[in-house]
C-alpha cells in the first residue's frame, strides 16, 4: 500500500483519489479553499438563500463510468435534462430554438433556410460520428509522438482501426474540424446566419480562437443520459464535487480543506518528489504526489528547482511557454423574476411563467459577423464592445437553487482579455462599468425587463477566476486546447502519460489529456497510470527503500 497525497480537491483530484483508494492505497487530499470542487462548486454564501454555480455551469461531459464505479447517485449526483437546449433571439423579432425534438428543430430551422433544414440532421449525424472517435480516446493514455515502444505502436494501431471503421468521409471531416477554422467548417454546411452563430458559440467557449475541437463538445458528452444532451446538476455544479467527496470519504480518503500546499518537496538531487509542505509549516511525506493544479502553477509555484536536474529545467522552461490565454468573464446574477424576451409573445404574467426560452443556453450572438467583431476587439487587447453572451437560468429547471418566484442567472462572457491594451485593471469600478455598459447593453435589445429584475450581481474577471480558483490567467481548461496542446502534446510532447520529469510526481488536472470540461477523465486516466506503475513496482525487487516511479 502506497502513501499518496493529492494537491487540490477539484473534481479530477477527487476522481483520482477515489480510484486510488479503491485500489487499496492510503490517500489524502489537501485543498486550499474551504470547499471541495475547484471550478465545479456551488456558492451558497455570496447570496444567502441562493445557490450559485460560480464558474462551470452545465454538465454533459462527466463520464458515466465514473458515476457508476463510484456510486455517485447514492451521494446526490443527479443531472436534470434541458429541453430546449439553446435559444437564440434576434432583434427582428424572430428566434431559433434547438432541442431534443428533431421535428421541432427542423421546423425552427425552416424559418430561416430550407437548405439548412435539410443539412442539419446530416450535420448532427456527422458530428456524432466524429465525436464517437473522440469518446474512444477520452480514457486513453496518449501514446508518445512519434512512437517509442510497442505500447505506443499498439495504441496508434487501435486509433487507426477506429478511424478505418468510421470511413473516409468521417475521417476527412475530422481532419477539417481539427485543422480548419470552425467558421469555415460551418460555412461548408449552412447558409443561415442565426444557425451558424448558434453553433459557432460552441467553438468559442473558453477558447481564444475558433476551435473545432471545442465545437465537438456539444455532442461529446452523455452525462444527461443521451448523446450531446447538456443538463443542469441538481443543487448546482458543486453537487458533482460533493458526491465525489462523499464517495472518497467512504473509500477511506482523508480530505483536508482550508489547507494550502506551499511546495512539493524534492529529493536533494531534484529527481524525486518525496512529499509536500503546507502553509502552516507541516511537512507531509508520501510515496506519490499528484498535482491537480495546472502545469504552470505546479512547476512555477509548487516546484522550486536549483537547476541540478537539466531535464527538469528544460521541462519547466517549456511549461512557461505554454498558451494559457483566456477570454472569459463569468457573471452571476440574482433575479426577482424571469427575463422577458422581446421576440416572444407579450405576457403580463411573464415573471412567473417559465417558457422554453428560459430552460437552455440563451445565446446573445445573432450572427457570425457579430462574433467576428467581438473576437477582433479581443485580438487587439480590448474587451468586446458587444460581447458574446451564453446565458443560463438553471433555476428554471432546478427548484433547489432559489426561493419560489426568484431565479439565478449565469452569464458566460466573451471576449474579455486578462491583459488589457488600455492598461486598466479589472477592479470593481471597471467591472461594474463593463457590466452596465457592455453586458447589459448587449442584452437590452433582446430582453425588455433586465434592469428591473436584477437583485444581485457578482462579476468574475479573468483575474478573479485566477485568484479564486488558482487557474493561470483564468483559463478554464488549464491551458489552451489548440491543436498544439491536445492528446500526445498535452501538456508537452513526451509527457502526455500524466508523468513528469520528477519521479513520483504525477499530474491529474485538466492540463493533461483530454483537457478541460467537467469530465473526470483526467483524474481517471492519471489514477489508472499510477495504479499500473505501483503494481509493476510491487513485482520488482524491494531492495530499494525509496519507491520511485514515473
Amino acid at each position: 500500500m502506497a502513501k499518496i497525497v493529492v494537491i487540490g480537491a477539484g473534481h479530477n483530484g477527487l476522481v483520482a483519489a477515489c480510484y486510488l483508494a479503491k485500489a487499496g492505497h492510503n490517500v489524502e487530499i489537501f485543498e486550499r479553499l474551504r470547499v471541495v470542487g475547484g471550478c465545479a462548486t456551488t456558492d451558497e454564501t455570496t447570496f444567502p438563500g441562493f445557490k450559485i454555480s460560480s464558474a462551470s455551469y452545465v454538465n454533459s461531459l462527466f463520464l458515466p463510468r465514473i458515476v457508476n464505479d463510484l456510486e455517485l447517485k447514492k451521494y446526490g449526483y443527479e443531472v436534470l435534462k434541458r429541453d430546449p437546449a439553446s435559444f437564440t433571439p434576434l432583434e427582428s423579432g424572430e428566434y431559433l430554438l434547438l432541442g431534443n425534438d428533431i421535428e421541432e428543430n427542423m421546423r425552427q430551422i425552416r424559418k430561416f433556410s430550407s437548405k439548412d433544414e435539410e443539412a442539419y440532421p446530416k450535420y448532427e449525424k456527422a458530428l456524432i460520428e466524429i465525436a464517437s472517435i473522440a469518446d474512444f480516446m477520452l480514457t486513453m493514455t496518449p501514446p508518445y509522438f512519434p512512437p517509442r515502444t510497442m505500447s505506443d505502436i499498439k495504441k496508434y494501431t487501435q486509433i487507426l482501426k477506429e478511424l478505418v471503421k468510421r470511413g473516409v468521409a468521417t475521417n476527412i471531416r475530422l481532419c477539417k474540424l481539427l485543422t480548419q477554422d470552425a467558421r469555415k467548417f460551418l460555412n461548408s454546411w449552412f447558409e443561415s446566419e442565426v444557425l451558424k452563430a448558434t453553433l459557432l458559440t460552441d467553438s468559442t467557449i473558453g477558447a481564444t480562437d475558433f476551435s473545432g475541437y471545442v465545437l465537438l463538445h456539444h455532442v461529446m458528452g452523455e452525462a444527461g443520459g443521451s448523446r450531446g444532451v447538456w443538463g443542469y446538476q441538481r443543487g448546482g455544479m458543486g453537487a458533482i464535487s460533493n458526491a465525489l467527496a462523499a464517495s472518497a470519504r467512504n473509500l477511506g480518503v482523508r480530505i483536508h480543506t482550508d489547507c494550502k500546499v506551499e511546495k512539493i518537496i524534492l529529493s536533494p538531487d531534484e529527481s524525486r518528489a518525496v512529499g509536500i509542505s503546507l502553509k502552516d509549516g507541516r511537512c507531509i511525506y508520501a510515496d506519490i504526489v499528484i498535482s491537480n493544479a495546472d502545469p504552470k502553477n505546479t512547476f512555477t509555484k509548487l516546484v522550486s528547482i536549483a537547476g541540478k536536474n537539466k531535464k527538469l529545467k528544460n521541462f519547466v522552461h517549456n511549461v512557461r511557454l505554454l498558451d494559457f490565454g483566456s477570454p472569459v468573464m463569468k457573471v452571476n446574477l440574482i433575479l426577482s423574476g424571469l427575463p422577458h424576451f422581446r421576440c416572444m409573445p407579450d405576457d403580463a404574467s411573464h415573471k412567473m411563467r417559465i417558457g422554453p426560452e428560459h430552460r437552455g443556453s440563451i445565446h446573445i450572438a445573432p450572427s457570425t459577423d457579430y462574433i467576428q467583431r467581438a473576437h477582433e476587439d479581443f485580438k487587439h487587447g480590448h474587451p468586446s464592445e458587444k460581447p458574446i453572451l451564453e446565458i443560463t437560468i438553471p433555476s428554471s429547471i432546478d427548484n433547489t437553487l432559489a426561493p419560489h418566484g426568484r431565479h439565478v442567472m449565469g452569464i458566460f462572457v466573451q471576449y474579455v482579455p486578462y491583459h488589457r491594451a488600455d492598461g486598466k485593471f479589472w477592479d470593481d469600478v471597471t467591472k461594474k462599468e463593463y457590466f452596465e455598459k457592455n453586458i447589459l447593453g448587449a442584452m437590452m435589445p433582446y430582453i425588455s425587463n433586465m434592469s428591473e429584475i436584477i437583485e444581485g450581481v457578482e462579476i468574475l474577471s479573468p483575474i478573479d477566476l485566477e485568484n479564486r480558483f488558482g487557474i493561470t490567467e483564468g483559463n478554464i481548461f488549464h491551458g489552451a486546447m489548440s491543436l498544439s496542446q491536445i492528446f500526445s502534446l498535452r501538456p508537452l510532447r513526451g509527457y502526455a502519460d500524466y508523468r513528469t520529469p520528477i519521479k513520483n510526481l504525477f499530474l491529474c488536472g485538466a492540463g493533461t489529456h483530454p483537457g478541460g470540461g467537467v469530465t473526470g477523465a483526467c483524474g481517471f486516466n492519471s489514477a489508472r497510470e499510477i495504479i499500473v506503475a505501483l503494481q509493476k513496482k510491487a513485482k520488482q525487487s524491494d531492495s530499494d527503500p525509496c519507491l520511485s516511479i514515473g
